[in-house]
């Protein structure tokens, strides 16, 4: 594999050299050093570069600025940031860069450990092996196509677990849309969604999920597992002034419980009308359908939306998550959105958990479920069922006199 071509921008002398002993040290790397933002422009213009490491604060111009004009360029590296500010400003200064379209490989602490080179580094494998793939053109599925593969159960409901921060027991699930795709084999979301939107077929793949999940309860009911289970509902779906009812025979017909599926509002959408957002979320929360506010704290989710829309959960994003443990004004935030969430009579639901001490902070805060690949990733029904099983036996219902 040939070596990574990095650039590194820093002014101070020591820094300067202690940062090119570390990524010789990490191999894979052919790194170049500049001294300024000014010169790190010039070697831009010259050459391609798969990641530029810069720091924040330097004379003349800042690393701020630096990367404003780097955002600027038709063919920018993936760009990670280091400094001794506050975690608070590197997280800016990361939305700033991913909001001009740039890749951040990294937000580092000074001083640089190697583990986060190594990071670095496993960034760039997936990132370079990615931009291949986009670049060798990802088909175009036609209308046809996308219909023809829900009609044959190709396209599928796979589920995500969602455990109980209480007792560790698997309470819930997420429907994850997967393409059993005869000769490309298991395609995510990110291999054809776009035109699944594109061609307006949201509202099939919508039903066809919520079937499938319909058929995946019975079966785990059949074990004795009574498991809920949560599906993405592009909000501007929700413009379609019958599709409650039309969700609520749906789910009648199979002789199954609106109360046991929860929608997630998705951000990528919204209504034309705002009054349609209000009738649907309303409409299907008095069918008795869950309702999901849909990763909160990242877009333009807001604490106004979640008080005035009939939420019955509450999921918390991954990018709030991930980090946490080591940053204390995001763990507060946390604290926070949980505490706001029990006060509402909400279910908290932590998306994204990948490490163990993420996991027993949400666990310390009293959030309520988390799901994550430190649990599971998605699965299909049939690996799901074996799940339940691992997780012990099912719990008996208790009958009210």
């Amino acid at each position: 594999m040939n070596p990574y071509r990095v650039l590194i921008v820093e002014d101070h002398p020591f820094q300067h050299e202690y940062l090119l002993n570390i990524f010789k040290d990490a191999g894979c790397f052919r790194v170049e050093s500049v001294w300024d933002g000014e010169s790190a422009l010039q070697c831009l213009a010259r050459n391609h570069y798969d990641l530029l490491l810069s720091d924040l604060m330097m004379p003349c111009m800042d690393g701020v600025q630096l990367i404003q004009k780097v955002g600027a360029m038709d063919n920018p590296p993936a760009l990670a940031v280091m400094s001794v500010a506050s975690r608070r400003m590197l997280v800016g200064v990361g939305q700033l860069a991913k909001n001009l379209g740039l890749n951040v490989a990294g937000l580092i602490s000074k001083p640089v450990q190697a583990i986060e080179v190594l990071r670095l580094r496993e960034f760039l494998d997936t990132f370079i092996h990615q931009a291949k793939v986009i670049c060798a053109g990802p088909p175009s599925y036609s209308r046809e196509t996308l219909l023809d593969a829900m009609k044959k159960g190709d396209i599928q409901a796979w589920f995500q677990p969602k455990k109980s921060l209480r007792d560790g027991r698997i309470v819930a699930a997420e429907a994850l849309v997967r393409w059993l795709h005869p000769s490309l084999g298991v395609l995510l979301p990110k291999d054809f969604l776009a035109d699944i939107e594109r061609l307006r077929l949201d509202s099939e793949l919508m039903l066809l999920m919520l079937n499938q999940a319909l058929s995946a309860q019975a079966r785990w009911r059949r074990d004795g597992y009574e498991v809920p289970i949560s599906i993405n509902l592009p909000t501007h779906l929700l413009d379609q002034q019958d599709l409650p009812d039309r969700l609520k025979s749906a789910v009648i017909n199979r002789d199954a419980r609106t109360q046991d599926i929860t929608f997630e509002l998705m951000e990528t959408s919204t209504t034309h009308a705002l009054s349609n957002y209000y009738a649907g979320a309303c409409r299907l929360r008095m069918m008795g359908f869950g309702l999901a506010q849909d990763d909160f704290g990242q877009g333009f989710s807001s604490y106004f939306t979640m008080l005035s829309t009939p939420f019955s959960e509450l999921k918390i994003d991954r990018s709030l998550v991930h980090g946490c443990v080591d940053n204390e004004s995001q763990a507060s935030a946390l604290e926070s959105i949980v505490k706001l969430g029990k006060k509402l009579g909400l279910t908290t639901v932590a998306e994204g958990v990948e490490t163990a001490s993420e996991l027993a902070l949400l666990r310390n805060l009293q959030c309520d479920q988390a799901q994550g690949f430190l649990i599971a990733k998605g699965v299909s029904v049939e690996t799901f069922s074996a799940l339940l099983r691992d997780d012990g036996p099912a719990i008996p219902k208790v009958l009210s006199a």
